[in-house]
């Protein structure tokens, strides 16, 4: 597919496993631009690369306002500029910390789950001693 050069919706939602209808959604946000056929659109290999960088940025965490600027500033000039680099920088840079973040949340989170788990084995093994010191305890005085 990768050598054509103009795609239908449904082809780049196949191709992406992705609903016609976020390809939509993309365009309305002005992250895809394709031409028109009366009312089919018409997808270029541009919108098509795009697609891809829009999904891979979703996967990163990057939002939908922060690709179209990335975007934006690629539109500026031919081939991207310096401008366009320090962003996508400054954008994995606080992804980049944000993932850490999170990282540690969940290291913090598995930290009090171990220790609550801890606790309720302890509870439950006196439970269960107190349990078999009263049977014997019975069995001892019938």
């Amino acid at each position: 597919m990768a050598d054509k050069s103009t795609y239908s919706i449904s082809e780049l939602a196949k191709e992406f496993d992705v609903t016609t209808r976020s390809v939509r959604f993309y365009e309305d946000q002005g992250l895809l631009k394709p031409a028109r056929r009366g009312q089919t659109r018409i997808f270029s290999s541009k919108d098509r690369v795009r697609l891809k960088l829009i999904l891979r940025g979703k996967r990163m965490g990057f939002s939908l306002a922060e690709t179209k600027e990335l975007f934006d500033l690629w539109d500026e000039t031919l081939s991207g500029n310096e401008k366009q680099l320090l962003k996508m920088l400054e954008i994995l840079e606080a992804r980049r910390a944000q993932l850490e973040q999170q990282k540690n949340d969940i290291a913090q989170a598995e930290m009090e789950m171990d220790t609550a788990e801890a606790r309720c084995r302890e509870a439950l093994a006196e439970l269960q001693k107190k349990k078999e010191k009263q049977k014997a305890s019975e069995k001892a005085g019938a």
